[in-house]
């Protein structure tokens, strides 16, 4: 075969490769979605002010380290926007449910979620929610978000839930 061929050949064959390049088969499957950047279903239209808002933009939940009712760094900088946003929204009355997932006895777990919540509501108060919009009840073991023996896990355990109120219901 003379060499004009060879060539030939080839810069055909290169032509057919920049072609085929150039097509491609994901035409041909549906687009995948962008669900990261996605909006969540339900939260498009949260009202400033309301229970959402506040679950979402503020956090509810307050943690506290094994055995104990002091309120850490973490702790304070939710409960500083907690207080701005219930300061904003003075309507709102707060439900503290405290508990606890430490070592001991019942009645120790909610001694010591009693104190959780109270310590949560002492530190609103000193930002200037009054007390009367508050009040505080200790459940102990009651509720867990997840019963395993892992601390890791037992933490999600050891918190304050800041419920919002319209109205104060009969059992603290």
């Amino acid at each position: 075969m003379p060499p004009v061929f060879g060539t030939w050949r080839r810069l055909f064959a290169a032509l057919v490769l920049v072609f085929l390049a150039g097509c491609s088969t994901t035409t041909l499957e549906p687009p995948v979605p962008d669900v990261t950047n996605a909006p969540a279903a339900g939260f498009a239209n949260v009202q400033p002010g309301s229970e959402e808002d506040f679950i979402l933009n503020v956090g509810r939940r307050t943690y506290f380290a094994q055995g104990s009712a002091e309120l850490d760094q973490t702790a304070r900088m939710t409960l500083d926007n907690q207080v701005a946003w219930l300061q904003k929204y003075p309507h709102w009355l707060v439900k503290l449910q405290g508990f606890a997932d430490d070592p001991g006895g019942d009645a120790a777990m909610v001694e010591l979620s009693r104190r959780r919540a109270e310590a949560v509501m002492n530190y609103l108060a000193a930002g200037g929610v009054a007390r009367d919009r508050m009040w505080a009840k200790g459940y102990g073991k009651e509720r867990v978000v997840r019963d395993c023996a892992d601390t890791a896990c037992k933490v999600q355990n050891r918190r304050v839930i800041s419920n919002l109120r319209e109205e104060k219901d009969g059992a603290a």
